[in-house]
C-alpha cells in the first residue's frame, strides 16, 4: 500500500502555490459578489465560471496525475474531494441566494483547508509530481474555460442539490433570522 504522507508537512511547491492562488482569486470574486444586500450577478458569474474550471482542473489533470504517479492507486482523500466537488457544482446550478452563498462558503472553507494545509492534498501532489510540476502548472494555467449553462431554477433542482449535499455530508445553510 502506498502512503499518502498526508501528515507530513511540506513546503508549498509550484502546484500548491498555483492552486492556492486560484482559491484566493475565487474567494475574492465571491466576496465581491456577496458584498451588498443582493448578490451581484457579474462577479458571481465570474466566480461560478472560475470555480467550475478549478474543479475541472483538479478532476481532469491533478487527480489523474497523482493516481498515475501512485501506480494506479488514487489518493485516499480523492473520494472525499469528488463528493465535495459534486456538492459545490450542484450549488452552482440554481440562481444564487444567500443560503446558497453561505453553504458554498462553508463547504469551500473546509475543502480548501483539506487541500492547502501543510501536508494536505496540494503538498502531496507537489511531492508526488515534482518531476512534472512545471508541465502540470502550465497545463493547469492553460486549461480552457468550461462551458457554463444558464442557471436552472426548475422544480427538480433543489431536491437534486439537497441530495448532492447530503451525499457529501452537508446541508443547505439557513440564513434566515
Amino acid at each position: 500500500m502506498v502512503n499518502d504522507a498526508m501528515d507530513r508537512p511540506h513546503a508549498a511547491g509550484p502546484i500548491a502555490r498555483w492552486l492556492a492562488a486560484d482559491h484566493a482569486r475565487l474567494e475574492g470574486l465571491l466576496g465581491q459578489a456577496s458584498a451588498a444586500d443582493a448578490i451581484d450577478p457579474i462577479p458571481y458569474a465570474e466566480f461560478r465560471r472560475g470555480l467550475l474550471r478549478h474543479i475541472a482542473i483538479e478532476e481532469k489533470i491533478l487527480l489523474p496525475a497523482t493516481q498515475r504517479a501512485r501506480g494506479g492507486e488514487p489518493l485516499s482523500v480523492a473520494a472525499r474531494l469528488r463528493l465535495d466537488h459534486g456538492a459545490i457544482a450542484s450549488l452552482l446550478v440554481p440562481t444564487p441566494t444567500p443560503e446558497i452563498v453561505a453553504t458554498l462558503r462553508d463547504i469551500l472553507r473546509a475543502h480548501n483547508v483539506l487541500e492547502e494545509e501543510p501536508g494536505g492534498v496540494y503538498a502531496v501532489c507537489d511531492r508526488l509530481l515534482a518531476r512534472d510540476a512545471d508541465a502540470l502548472v502550465h497545463a493547469m494555467a492553460s486549461y480552457p474555460d468550461v462551458r457554463v449553462s444558464p442557471h436552472n431554477d426548475g422544480p427538480e433542482v433543489l431536491p437534486s442539490l439537497r441530495r448532492a449535499l447530503e451525499r457529501a455530508g452537508y446541508r443547505l445553510r439557513d440564513v434566515a433570522g
